[in-house]
């Protein structure tokens, strides 16, 4: 089964594609881990990609369209993958159509998880970050035992530039700008599924596996 997840930041998409390939042992595919593994096995993809990086700018699609085919027809791909949050611009869903009928591959089903932006930015504002230590806190669904402090080290929290009001709703906006052309795109291939991220965690994954029955 191969599968498309598209959802807002903070709508929940990989913690569903982390429930979705432990269900059905497929493989979870996100661009970042993608990228950060070539460029630490230094492939010749990676190379190149750490210099865009270096030098502060994107990695171009066509490079990740390339790591994107190499990933695809590996061995451990033949019972399908689930792509977590890309394609993210109608220009990468075109690349992504070449890449599969290259393969000889489809996508089977496109899952969108809708939030709305409001539980979004309560959800993502609400975020505190020990920085050593990765660990997460939430305000209101996960706070620690002390205001501001982290539990195991009673060091401060702090709120990410990315979890920053004024930076998700900027987010936000770019995502619907750039997710509705390609709802559009898959619609046409009668593949999209819709489902309310604003219920649980549970809620949500119970949906989810209904679409895939």
């Amino acid at each position: 089964m191969r599968i498309l997840l598209i959802g807002p930041p903070g709508g929940g998409k990989g913690t569903q594609a982390k429930f979705l390939s432990e269900k059905y042992n497929i493989p979870q595919i996100s661009t970042g881990d993608m990228l950060r593994e070539n460029v630490k096995n230094k492939t010749s993809l990676g190379t190149e990609a750490k210099d865009y990086m270096n030098m502060g700018q994107l990695v171009p699609d066509s490079l990740i369209l390339n790591m994107m085919k190499e990933k695809l027809n590996h061995d451990s791909m033949d019972q399908g993958y689930i792509l977590d949050g890309f394609p993210r611009t109608l220009p990468q869903a075109n690349g992504l159509d070449e890449v599969l009928s290259d393969l000889g591959q489809t996508l089977d089903i496109v899952i969108m998880i809708n939030v709305d932006d409001e539980a979004i930015v309560d959800r993502m504002s609400g975020r505190r970050v020990h920085l050593d230590s990765g660990r997460v806190y939430h305000i209101i669904y996960n706070p620690p035992k002390v205001e501001g402090l982290d539990d195991l080290t009673s060091e401060k929290l702090i709120i990410r530039e990315d979890d920053k009001e004024h930076t998700v709703r900027n987010r936000l906006e770019v995502y619907h700008n750039q997710t509705k052309p390609i709802i559009e795109h898959y619609s046409d291939k009668g593949i999209v599924n819709k489902i309310d991220g604003n219920n649980t965690i549970n809620e949500v994954k119970n949906q989810i596996e209904k679409c895939l029955l």
